[in-house]
């Protein structure tokens, strides 16, 4: 048996231990029974972000984005691509800026679309523009 991972539940928030090599098996949360991984990008929130960027094992990729930018309507569906493509390896999620101005304001973030790579609460990388599904990929395996 592999070391457990942390894993936050996108439905309820609670932590999961899940041993890493059960990650495909299509884990199920311990509190609210929902699955782990829908393979379609997670919404975030002031309620949830932090603990989504800080308590999971996996790396969270998240996109900054606002309803009125024409360049993040583009991007979003070859964002949903490539977290079909990437779960359970890498958490994809969304945070409208429009909405969630505090966390874009404290992150920096200056244009949308903006991705940015998280890894243990820390920022790897980030990425300003729209991107296809396979640009999406290749870009964050890159730093994962």
């Amino acid at each position: 048996m592999s070391n457990p991972i942390h894993i936050v539940c996108p439905a309820c928030t609670a932590t999961n231990r899940i041993p890493a090599d059960k990650l495909n098996a299509a884990p199920k949360c311990g509190k609210c029974h929902r699955p782990l991984f829908t393979r379609y990008p997670l919404e975030l929130n002031a309620g949830n972000f932090q603990q989504h960027i800080n308590r999971n094992d996996i790396p969270v990729v998240v996109d900054f984005w606002a309803p009125w930018c024409g360049p993040c309507k583009m991007m979003a569906p070859a964002f949903e691509q490539a977290a079909a493509q990437l779960e359970p390896g890498v958490r994809l999620a969304k945070l409208n800026t429009e909405i969630e101005q505090g966390i874009g304001a404290r992150l920096g973030i200056r244009s949308i679309p903006t991705m940015i790579v998280f890894r243990n609460g820390r920022e790897l990388a980030r990425q300003s523009g729209a991107m296809s599904a396979h640009d999406i990929v290749r870009w964050v395996q890159t730093y994962t």
